[in-house]
């Protein structure tokens, strides 16, 4: 999982997403949902970058709005070199087969009237021209490949558990053999003992097959183990991104701190000792973020600037970024 090649193979630019707020018989807009508000970051080939936040931040938004699932409102998204915002529905159907998602529910994201197999094979018909036995022998072979018994492609999703569901929809990501793939909380709603199965075999995978992934989630210890780099997100926007090892050692912003000191240790005499960041009040509404720094009211160390001020994303040091005042 490391990078070797050093090139972006996903850049994104100032993206924007805000949802209209409309009221009355004429749908007459009154205001915004800011579910995502001017991110930016790349992502290097065969690399997994970690986007983590509290529910409500605009993590999942921002990974449809990357794929052209939903339309940008701002911003440009570039897959190799080419502006996804500017594609017209024809050419980003071609460029989907290299973009993927796996959802969080496997049991809402497969449709429950269509065998294992067909849900496989719908992206292979819909993007390649496969004779039916060919098909049969390639959607076989995913199953194989993410662990399942091949022979079956004939029963339904009801039939099998959580795990499993969720490495069928692994397997629907990989059909069509993408280079991208967003795992949006894919073991989120999984157990523990399947998470880390979950994890270990999207990890072999990646060797295997030199995938790129933004994995999204809110479980930081998994993203620890999982991620090259990690961005940290707060109300729609990124407030800090660093390599995995620098952010968890070596944390910046306030938000991340607190985040952070939220994570169990495995050593009980340590996990006695530290000190952690409580924070006071909840989440500000999307559809009116505070002025200034949108972390300021719940910022234990804020001072007057921010809540005038937003600050200034800016790396303080080699691959660290961070919008803070106080760094």
């Amino acid at each position: 999982m490391t990078n070797e090649n050093n090139k972006a193979l996903l850049k994104v630019d100032g993206l924007v997403k805000h949802f209209p707020i409309t009221r009355g018989i004429f749908r007459r807009e009154v205001g915004s949902v800011n579910a995502v508000d001017g991110i930016s970051f790349e992502i290097q080939e065969g690399e997994t970058l970690g986007l983590v936040g509290e529910s409500g931040c605009g993590k999942s938004t921002a990974g449809r709005v990357i794929l052209q699932l939903i339309p940008a409102t701002a911003g440009n998204v570039f897959f190799k070199g080419r502006d996804l915002t500017s594609l017209d529905k024809e050419e980003l159907r071609k460029q989907r087969q290299q973009m993927q998602m796996i959802f969080q529910d496997p049991q809402d994201s497969l449709n429950p009237r269509m065998t294992v197999g067909s849900i496989i094979s719908e992206p292979i018909l819909e993007h390649k021209n496969l004779q039916t036995k060919e098909r049969r022998e390639l959607v076989e072979q995913l199953l194989i490949s993410v662990g399942m018994n091949p022979k079956f492609t004939n029963r339904y999703p009801h039939e099998f558990s959580g795990g499993q569901r969720q490495r069928i929809g692994i397997a629907r990501a990989l059909a069509l053999s993408p280079d991208f793939i967003i795992c949006d909380e894919p073991i989120a709603a999984l157990d523990v003992s399947i998470q880390a199965q979950v994890i270990n075999l999207l990890e072999d995978l990646q060797e295997k097959y030199g995938l790129t992934y933004l994995f999204i989630s809110h479980d930081l210890s998994m993203i620890r183990h999982i991620a090259n780099r990690v961005a940290v997100m707060y109300l729609g926007r990124i407030v800090e991104l660093a390599s995995s090892r620098d952010l968890y050692f070596a944390p910046l912003h306030p938000y991340t701190q607190a985040l952070l000191s939220a994570v169990p240790m495995h050593d009980p005499k340590m996990e006695r000792k530290r000190k952690r960041t409580i924070l006071v009040g909840d989440v500000p509404s999307p559809a009116d973020p505070p002025s200034g720094c949108n972390f300021s009211t719940r910022c234990p160390r804020a001072e007057d600037r921010c809540f005038k001020d937003s600050p200034e994303w800016r790396e303080v040091s080699q691959g660290h970024q961070v919008a803070c005042h106080l760094v």
